[in-house]
C-alpha cells in the first residue's frame, strides 16, 4: 500500500454540549474531498481519540465509513488504546466501517520499553483485522514512547504481516531517511509534519498526513506542485505560508483554535472536548483578525 498526496487528520465533531456530532462528519468529508486531499486519518491526535470512549470512536469510525467512500478518500482509522480489549474492538470495528487501513500510536501509560515489546503490542492488537494494512503512528512528542523506528520496520515483518508503514510524526530526520530506505524503500512513509512538509519531500515521502490540511490543502498544493518541478522558491515560499499560519493558529491553543478555524471556513466541527479549554467568542474573534492580516483566507481561496 502506498498512499500520496495529502491526507487529513479529521476533528472529531461534537455539538456544544461535547457529546459525539457524526452528523458532521459528511460535510467534513464533502469538504476535504472538494479541496484535493486524499484520503483522512480518523481519530488521531488531532481527533482527541484519547478524550473520547470505545464507543464513541466506534461510532465515529462507522460515519467516516460511509462518507469516505461517498467522497472517493482513502480511510485509515486510529485504533490506538492503553488497553488490549479495548484496542482489538477498535480494529474489529475499524474492518466492519470499511476502513482501507488501520493505524496506531503507541501505548502511553504502561509504556512498551523496547522494540520487540512494541511489536508484540500491535500484533494482539492487529490479529482481529489482520487483512488490514497496519501503519505505526510514531509520536513520541505526545506518547512518551521513542523507539529505533527503522528498527521496528527491520524486525516488523516477521512479526506484523499486515505493517505497511509508519505514520512518521517524529523530529527526527536521520531516522525518517534511515526508514526511507527500509527493505529498498519499500515501506509507506507518512510525513507527518505539516510546516517541514518539504523536508519529508525531499527524502523521498509521496504522502503526508495532517491536521492543517483540513482547511490550509490551498497552501499545500503549491508546495507538492513546486517540488515534483523541482522550484524550491515557490515551494519555500508557500511552506513560510504555512508555518504562519500554524504559529498564528498555536499561540491560541492548537487544537481548540484549529476547530475555531473550521467553523470560519463554514465546516463547523464545535469546540474541542475537555479537558482542552474551549476558545471564547473574543479569542475567536482576534483570530479570525490576526488570519486575514496574515493573508490566510486568500492563501486558501
Amino acid at each position: 500500500m502506498k498512499l500520496t498526496g495529502l491526507i487529513a487528520a479529521p476533528h472529531t465533531p461534537c455539538n456544544t454540549d461535547y457529546s459525539l456530532n457524526p452528523e458532521a462528519v459528511a460535510k467534513q468529508a464533502w469538504h476535504l474531498s472538494n479541496t484535493g486531499v486524499k484520503g483522512v486519518f480518523v481519530g488521531g491526535t488531532t481527533g482527541e481519540c484519547h478524550s473520547y470512549s470505545t464507543e464513541e470512536r466506534i461510532e465515529l469510525f462507522k460515519a467516516w465509513g460511509d462518507a469516505a467512500k461517498a467522497n472517493d478518500l482513502v480511510n485509515i482509522a486510529h485504533v490506538g488504546h492503553n488497553n488490549l480489549p479495548d484496542a482489538q474492538a477498535l480494529a474489529e470495528a475499524a474492518q466492519e466501517s470499511g476502513a482501507d487501513a488501520i493505524g496506531a500510536m503507541a501505548p502511553n501509560f504502561f509504556k512498551p520499553g523496547s522494540v520487540k515489546e512494541l511489536l508484540d503490542w500491535f500484533a494482539l492488537v492487529t490479529e482481529v483485522a489482520s487483512e488490514l494494512p497496519f501503519y505505526f503512528y510514531d509520536i513520541p512528542g505526545m506518547t512518551g514512547v521513542s523507539l529505533d523506528t527503522a528498527e521496528f520496520l527491520r524486525n516488523g515483518r516477521d512479526r506484523l504481516p499486515s505493517l505497511a508503514g509508519v505514520k512518521f510524526t517524529n523530529p527526527d530526520q536521520e531516522l525518517l531517511a534511515e526508514c526511507m530506505q527500509m527493505e529498498s524503500g519499500s515501506f509507506d512513509i507518512l510525513f507527518g509534519t505539516d510546516e517541514k512538509l518539504i523536508e519529508g519531500l525531499q527524502l523521498g515521502c509521496h504522502g503526508a498526513v495532517g491536521s492543517s490540511y483540513n482547511f490550509a490543502a490551498n497552501i499545500y498544493h503549491p508546495i507538492l506542485d513546486a517540488h515534483e518541478q523541482g522550484d524550491l522558491e515557490t515551494a519555500k515560499l508557500w511552506q513560510d505560508r504555512s508555518i504562519k499560519t500554524i504559529d498564528t493558529i498555536a499561540a491560541h491553543g492548537y487544537l481548540s483554535a484549529a476547530k475555531m478555524v473550521m467553523k470560519m471556513i463554514g465546516v463547523d466541527c464545535g469546540p474541542a472536548r475537555p479537558p482542552l479549554p474551549s476558545l471564547t467568542e473574543p479569542d475567536g474573534s482576534a483570530l479570525e483578525k490576526e488570519l486575514k492580516e496574515i493573508g490566510f483566507f486568500d492563501w486558501i481561496a
